[in-house]
């Protein structure tokens, strides 16, 4: 079977050459092409001219991933429960699934790993060499691509994919997942909707990105939104939004596009509303300016709590320079962002809403004063004794918050 595979296989990428496909963009006509040439080729093995093939339509399937795909990894790309795959060698082959690491039974050979890897940047313009050892990408089907190669790596090549899986694209669905309760959701939505800014925190795939899309599905549909992120990973439902993503440095060291300059050229763009996929250096003092001039927004940030997100926020702007202090940026931390959404992966892979604090715009001794409106003592997300900032705001949208929060004070 596996001399006939690979005969049908050398066929079809000949068919395809000559024929002048693209697989990455003409999927259909590939797939044409391959049953087209499987039916073929069953036809010459009925009369032995070619070894006969006892799973056509496996066989079909494995030409496509193989051709058009990305081979023995396609299948964890199409299984919908799989969020994540990592390669740290070619006989440790990992994905996530449900928030659990499993190890699979795939086993890839070194040269296999760097074709994979070519074949998803080949459509991203970006590269992957001794000078630039380090890639992240957005592939044209959603997913997005994290590569390190020696010697930075000791040995072998890492491959991180990360599946971006559309599982909330309003704050309803969310709490179909159970990740909020509907009164944790009814307030965020009156949040955002009266143009608060809100900061998204937590660990790595806590589901911060969910969690913005989420949010994003909140805000009028009358509204202009930009989005600035490292590599496109969200995916808003809205209908007037312009995304944009950085870009590296090409071989002459010319030509990057940092995250600090898409803000930037976002405020030019007459934003409504500015939404930042995630802050880690300079550019949150860049993101602060913005929220600060007036420009409603949500982005992402690493962190512990609630209150270590505060306290990044602070110490993240004064990457960008000496001149910059903390007596100007604790201030317009302040003053800047609204509200902290937390969020955490529990033992058992559930990601959850922990907290939702809010940021009162008061500063004590150089520590901003916070004040708790849901929190999680236990299982449950139940309201806190805390309100959130700029009730004028909520009443111009046409929400009577004050007195909807008050009901629900310990509930």
């Amino acid at each position: 079977m596996a001399d006939g595979v690979g005969l049908l296989e050398s066929e079809v990428r000949e068919l395809i050459r000559r024929r002048g496909l693209d697989p990455a963009r003409d999927l259909d006509g590939v797939k044409d092409l391959i049953a087209a040439a499987v039916a073929d080729y069953d036809d010459r093995a009925v009369v032995g001219l070619v070894p006969r093939l006892p799973d056509i339509e496996g066989v079909a399937k494995l030409l496509q991933d193989s051709v058009a795909g990305l081979g023995p990894l396609q299948r964890y790309l199409d299984d919908p429960e799989v969020e994540e795959i990592w390669i740290n060698e070619p006989g440790k082959v990992f994905i996530c699934r449900s928030g659990r690491a499993e190890l699979t039974t795939t086993i890839l050979e070194e040269q296999q790993v760097e074709d994979l890897v070519e074949k998803m940047l080949r459509t991203t313009g970006r590269r992957l060499d001794l000078s630039t050892p380090f890639v992240d990408a957005a592939l044209p089907t959603g997913e997005r691509l994290h590569a390190v190669i020696p010697d930075v790596t000791r040995r072998h090549w890492a491959v991180n994919i990360r599946k971006y899986l559309v599982r909330a694209r309003r704050l309803g669905d969310l709490v179909a997942l159970g990740s909020l309760t509907q009164t944790a959701a009814d307030f965020l939505h009156a949040a955002v909707a009266s143009g608060l800014n809100v900061v998204v925190s937590g660990a790595t795939q806590a589901g911060k990105t969910t969690m913005v899309n989420a949010l994003a599905g909140s805000v009028p549909s009358h509204e202009h939104i930009i989005t600035c992120e490292e590599v496109f990973e969200l995916n808003l439902a809205a209908r007037d939004v312009v995304a944009m993503q950085c870009r590296q440095p090409n071989l002459e060291g010319n030509g990057e596009i940092p995250l600090r300059r898409l803000v930037k050229e976002a405020l030019r763009m007459r934003p409504d509303r500015l939404i930042i996929g995630e802050v880690r250096e300079a550019e949150s003092l860049d993101m602060l300016i913005a929220l600060n001039a007036g420009n409603p927004g949500l982005c992402t940030v690493h962190a512990n709590s609630a209150r270590e997100a505060v306290v990044k926020l602070c110490t993240l702007p004064l990457l960008a320079g000496e001149n910059v202090s903390d007596r100007f940026v604790v201030p317009t931390v302040a003053a800047a962002v609204d509200l902290i959404v937390h969020l955490d992966l529990d033992a058992a892979g559930k990601r959850r809403t922990r907290e939702i604090v809010a940021l009162s715009g008061r500063v004590e001794q150089g520590v901003i004063e916070t004040a708790p409106i849901f929190h999680r003592p236990d299982q449950d997300l139940v309201r806190s004794h805390g309100f959130p900032p700029h009730p004028d705001r909520f009443a111009r949208a046409g929400f009577d918050l004050p007195a909807w929060l008050t009901e629900r004070v310990g509930n």
